[in-house]
């Protein structure tokens, strides 16, 4: 379960600046992760985006972000984001496979395949893990060989 903000975040009760949705940092992260769960990324990651302003130490807020905005198709922020998570959570699987995923869509295949290596060692059980790698791994291998099959 992700991380709960602080108690102290704004709850929406009262006057608001223009252009902040209602509610807590927390209600952001839920409806966020409802729209994600919509098909709606954008969306969620433009909700994720205020709610990891507010609280930047959160990386349950993080890893939705990330997730959002991969899905989303903003590539290079998602690996950005990742790569915070992977450095917070050093540990975690997910921040690593996600890391790795964007990597290999940017083209970046070496680092890519560190960070789904890292994953899959963590994870074996997880055969979208070891997939990536292999898809990593075959694309790495083809650019240095370009002559053979």
């Amino acid at each position: 379960m992700p991380d709960r903000p602080d108690a102290a975040a704004p709850r929406g009760d009262g006057p608001r600046e223009p252009g902040r949705p209602r509610g807590s940092t927390y209600e952001w992260l839920q409806r966020g992760l409802a729209l994600l769960a919509d098909g709606e990324a954008a969306a969620a990651a433009t909700l994720l985006t205020r709610a990891h302003a507010q609280e930047p130490a959160s990386t349950g807020i993080l890893e939705a972000l990330a997730r959002a905005q991969y899905d989303a198709g903003d590539i290079a922020a998602a690996a950005e984001s990742f790569r915070r998570l992977a450095h917070a959570r050093p540990a975690d699987d997910y921040a690593h496979f996600g890391l790795g995923l964007s990597l290999s869509r940017l083209g970046r295949f070496g680092l890519a395949a560190e960070h789904l290596a890292m994953a899959h060692v963590m994870r074996p059980d997880r055969p979208e893990y070891a997939d990536r790698l292999r898809q990593v791994r075959a694309t790495l291998a083809a650019r240095q060989n370009p002559g053979s099959p």
